[in-house]
This record gives C-alpha cells, sequence and structure tokens, in this order.
C-alpha cells in the first residue's frame, strides 16, 4: 500500500508478504492511496479451489467498490478489471456519487431524519423505479457498507404498500450512530450487525421512508391520489309496496352488474341511493347475464362481471364462486405461448416503427450486449447506442403494445445479476429461458386496471382452462380462486 497526503513531499509504502509486514518506508507516488495485491493465496494455497470463475469474482470485486464508492463519495475511486476501467469517479457531492452509482437522476427522493441519537440520511426512489433484483440497494452504517437483514427488512415493509411483489425498490441510506450501540463483529465480512436498539432502528427507517414517499410523490415516483367523498345525508323516500319479483337482492344485482336478474323485472333504485358513494357508478355498468352454457360446460363457468377492472368474478358449474386475477392469468397465458414458439423456432418478430433507446446502469448495457444473439432468437433486437445505452429494434409479436424499455432493464439486471452465467455459454442460458420469457410475459400482459368485455373476459377464462401451468401466474402467484358455499358459508358465520 502506498498512500502520501497532498502536503507531503514524499509517499510512504507498507508491504505485507508472507504474514510479515515490513515498516514503513519513503516511496515514489502521486498523492493519494493505491493497493495492489498479489499472489493473494500465497499463504493459504488450499482457498483458490473454492474460488469461482475469474468473471465471478471479479463481479463481487466490482459490487464491493461500488459499495465503497458510496460509503465515500468525497474520495476519486478509478476501478479497472483487466485492464479495462468499469467506473472512474472524481470527488463528488452525495446526490452526484449516488446518482452515478444507481443510475437514477430524476427520481431520487432526499431523506434526513433523526431520532433518539440515530441519523438516517441517504436518498431513495420512488414507487415508478423498481428493479427485478436487490443489487440496487445500498446501505452504510457508521461510513462502512453493509448489508444487513433488519435494514432490508425494513425496507420491504416500507415499500410493501407501494409496489408490486418480485419489485425491489432503487435506494441509497447512509445510517449514523453511536459505535457503542452497534455490534460490528457479527459476521467475519463485517457486513451484519446487532443493533442495541433494533425497534428504533427499524422504526426510524419506515417511518422517514413511508414520509418520503408519500411527500415524494410527484418528485418522480408514481403519482398516488387518494379521495374521500363527502359525508352526505341521505334522504330516502318512503318505501314502495313491495312487488313479488323485486327486492333487495334483485336491486343490488342491477346496480352492482353482478347478478342474473331477470329481463322482465323492473327495479328502480331509490332516489339518492348512489348520492354517497363516491367513484361507484352503477349506471356505467350493463347487467352482465350469465351464459348457462359456459356455466354449465366449462370449469372456469361463466363470467358475470369485472370487479375494479382487475378481477373477473364467474359463476362455476356447481354455483361456486370464482374470482380471477386478469393480469395474472393473461401473464401465464402469454408466458406459455412464447414457450411454445420458441421451442418451435416459430416465435416471430416485429421491427419496431421507431427503435427504443433504453439507458441502463454502468456495466447493464454491456452485459445485455453480451447476449446479443440468444435475445435475437427470443424476438428482442438490440444494438449498442455508445455509453451505457442500447438501441431495441424488435419485439416479439406476441408483446405487442408491451412496454420494452421495461423489459429490456429487468433483463439487463437479471443477467448481471447471475455472475455464473458465462457469455456463450448456450446450455447455461436455455436454462434460464423459462425465467427470461417469465419476465417478457410479465411486460406484455393485460394490466390490471383495464376494462374488458363479457366476450374478453369469457375468452380468458377459456384460454386458461386449456393452458399448462394456468393456476398460477410466471412468479408462482395463484391465477384464480374458488370459494364455494361451505367458504361463504363459514365468512358469514352461518357454519364453523
Amino acid at each position: 500500500m502506498t498512500s502520501r497526503q497532498h502536503d507531503s513531499d514524499t509517499a510512504w509504502m507498507l508491504r505485507l508478504d508472507g504474514g510479515v509486514l515490513t515498516p514503513p518506508a519513503p516511496a515514489p507516488g502521486a498523492p493519494g492511496t493505491r493497493v495492489v495485491v498479489e499472489d493473494l493465496f500465497f499463504a493459504t494455497p488450499a482457498r483458490r479451489k473454492f474460488m469461482k470463475s475469474a468473471r465471478v469474482e471479479g463481479g463481487h470485486a466490482e459490487s464491493v467498490m461500488r459499495r465503497l464508492a458510496l460509503a465515500a463519495p468525497q474520495c476519486a475511486i478509478r476501478f479497472a478489471l483487466d485492464e479495462r476501467v468499469v467506473f472512474d469517479f472524481p470527488a463528488q457531492s452525495l446526490v452526484e456519487r449516488v446518482q452515478a452509482v444507481l443510475g437514477e437522476t430524476d427520481s431520487l427522493i432526499a431523506l434526513d431524519e433523526e431520532r433518539n441519537g440515530l441519523h438516517l440520511t441517504g436518498f431513495i426512489c420512488g414507487p415508478a423505479a423498481t428493479r427485478a433484483t436487490a443489487a440496487a440497494q445500498f446501505l452504510v452504517v457508521n461510513h462502512r457498507p453493509v448489508a444487513d437483514p433488519l435494514m432490508k427488512t425494513a425496507i420491504r415493509v416500507a415499500y410493501r404498500p407501494v409496489i408490486e411483489p418480485g419489485r425491489h425498490p432503487v435506494l441509497a441510506l447512509h445510517l449514523q450512530l453511536p459505535h457503542d450501540r452497534v455490534d460490528v463483529n457479527v459476521h467475519p465480512a463485517k457486513t451484519e450487525l446487532r443493533f442495541a436498539d433494533e425497534a428504533d432502528v427499524r422504526g426510524l427507517m419506515i417511518g422517514a421512508m413511508q414520509r418520503a414517499l408519500g411527500h415524494g410523490a410527484g418528485e418522480g415516483g408514481t403519482r398516488m391520489r387518494f379521495s374521500v367523498p363527502a359525508r352526505q345525508s341521505i334522504q330516502y323516500p318512503a318505501p314502495e309496496p313491495a312487488r313479488p319479483d323485486s327486492g333487495f337482492l334483485s336491486a343490488y344485482s342491477s346496480l352492482a352488474g353482478i347478478g342474473a336478474a331477470s329481463p322482465q323485472t323492473q327495479v328502480r333504485a331509490p332516489s339518492g341511493f348512489s348520492d354517497g358513494l363516491g367513484p361507484f357508478e352503477p349506471v356505467s355498468r350493463p347487467v352482465i347475464q350469465p351464459d348457462e352454457g359456459q356455466r354449465a360446460a366449462f370449469p372456469l363457468g361463466a363470467p358475470v362481471a369485472q370487479i375494479f377492472d382487475t378481477y373477473i368474478l364467474a359463476v362455476g358449474q356447481d354455483g361456486d364462486l370464482i374470482l380471477v386475477d386478469q393480469h395474472a392469468a393473461h401473464e401465464r397465458l402469454t408466458h406459455e405461448k412464447l414457450l411454445a414458439h420458441y421451442a418451435s423456432g416459430t416465435l416471430k418478430a416485429q421491427r419496431l416503427l421507431l427503435p427504443e433507446v433504453v439507458d441502463l446502469p454502468p456495466g447493464q448495457a454491456e452485459r445485455l450486449l453480451e447476449w446479443k444473439s440468444a435475445l435475437e432468437a427470443l424476438g428482442l433486437e438490440i444494438d449498442s447506442f455508445g455509453g451505457g445505452s442500447v438501441l431495441l429494434r424488435t419485439m416479439p409479436v406476441l408483446l405487442q403494445g408491451g412496454d420494452g424499455v421495461a423489459l429490456l432493464r429487468d433483463l439487463s439486471e437479471e443477467l448481471a445479476a447471475d455472475l455464473d452465467l458465462v457469455p456463450g455459454d448456450s446450455a447455461a442460458f436455455e436454462r434460464r429461458v423459462d425465467a427470461v420469457i417469465a419476465r417478457m410475459a410479465c411486460h406484455g400482459s393485460i394490466r390490471a386496471g383495464r376494462r374488458l368485455q363479457q366476450e374478453e373476459m369469457a375468452a380468458l377464462l377459456r384460454q386458461m382452462e386449456q393452458t399448462p401451468r394456468a393456476g398460477t401466474c410466471s412468479h408462482g402467484r395463484p391465477t384464480w380462486l374458488r370459494l364455494g358455499r361451505d367458504e361463504l358459508e363459514k365468512l358469514f358465520g352461518r357454519i364453523r
């Protein structure tokens, strides 16, 4: 190790050879500190066999250096691997270093909160900036990069209400606290900690992130709006004489569009009945009559309504209530179609009218381009666009209208995270094809919030019945649920 202060006439060197430390000695050297490690296993040759490939170990080294770079933004840090410069950061402000390491410039939300001697600072990104893995989460405690389970749990809890399962937020946080309130000797790498006041740490992190997500919703994150209708006094008219073909059930069925009211039934809602119901719009929903033929002939029955423009409500063969998550279900259908077309060599691509430029974090563009030919077989034609950007030229026909930019960002992160995946190892990539196609299917499926017609809902149910693995989506979540008479009566306390 050679180090020289800016106001010093000479540098000084320390050398460690086989466990023997030589005294400091003057040496030539520029201002700053340079560390060179050679013949690492000189004293422990048996450990060499436990090392993985040079690429894998190089990836670990890069990850360590990025975390150190975030812990010390005031230091210029240059990292080269096999004579190739991976990154070269000048001395920067914290926000500049965070932007450089995270690759996020527009969606950062600042944090700066204190509680009971704990001080949490840093930056988080809003719910719109999520990744497929947790590789873009950087945690520092007392200027030491860590990967502490308690802090990771706090992150998951804070973001749980605003991001979908399976996604990971992007952030860089620095926690400072008195040294006697944290034990750093829990793990040999000193990346896991034991806090004297775990509840304080957890509460500060969750509260600070949730407050920042609320206040910073318009600063690059997903905008969240909540509206509560004002309390209204509803005046009900005098009840009308009961009719044999009317009643509460028929009235509710007609209003909500979820029942099978007889076409001859004329149900009139009391004036003002829906005045205080806010976004509920009964007149915008036509009454859907269940198709008795579908109900009797198909396992998932006949659709009768769509709830929250997300869930399909159907009546099964034996009268059971069936709920279908339209996005999860369509994701599985798209997944299986893509997989079948890929296996048969018939997966067709469609050239984009205007190629999309995809900006990626440092290193991920290069990782994606290493798999250029394999991605072309999946209908994704890409080219380098300089720096950390790639150009997306084609998309699979089955994903027409999907978000290609978000898809490539997720794929690049997942490929970068799998350090055992060596370029050119087609067998290893084939083992990952199902996961890659799952990510493609997610970005090319109908989304929650899209209103479907009755014919579309019926078509989705019929395709589910004919598709392998249709009981779960590509991420393992259920696509549909069934509630029989017993389950419903238990919910209402009719039986135990």
